[in-house]
């Protein structure tokens, strides 16, 4: 088999404030955005690595689960433990530096992990929990 990671779901409930945090704050690009309201359906990802991308989506949409499902899911975002992403950078103290300086919530300052990475955290504007490893 040949296969590739193409897009991992994130949810949001503020596409206006995911699209400033994933553009303007991260530096990836908008690849497209559609819906209306918070009913929006927005890719973003890398500059340079159009195969790769994240679709940050309405996380009560689906209309095959529960209105207690519903109700589950938005407690978890509140308390940020729904959704999360793993990133890389060559430059973790730089990256980190950038994205503390734009406010965003800092979960975890670098630090190197008992099992060999350095990595940060932050969330983002939905509660998602967004680490970023040092590279290399």
């Amino acid at each position: 088999m040949d296969l590739t990671i193409h897009t991992t779901a994130l949810p949001h409930d503020d596409p206006d404030a995911s699209v400033a945090f994933y553009r303007d704050i991260l530096g990836f690009e908008v690849r497209s955005d559609v819906g209306q309201g918070k009913m929006r359906w927005i890719t973003v990802g890398p500059v340079g690595q159009p195969g790769t991308s994240i679709l940050l989506a309405p996380p009560a949409a689906d209309p095959g689960i529960t209105e207690d499902e519903r109700r589950t899911i938005v407690e978890m975002m509140a308390k940020g433990t729904y959704g999360w992403i793993l990133l890389a950078t060559p430059d973790l103290d730089g990256t980190f530096d950038k994205v503390q300086a734009c406010d965003a919530e800092v979960v975890q300052e670098p630090t190197d992990q008992p099992y060999g990475v350095r990595d940060c955290a932050f969330r983002d504007p939905a509660g998602n929990l967004i680490r970023i490893q040092q590279l290399g």
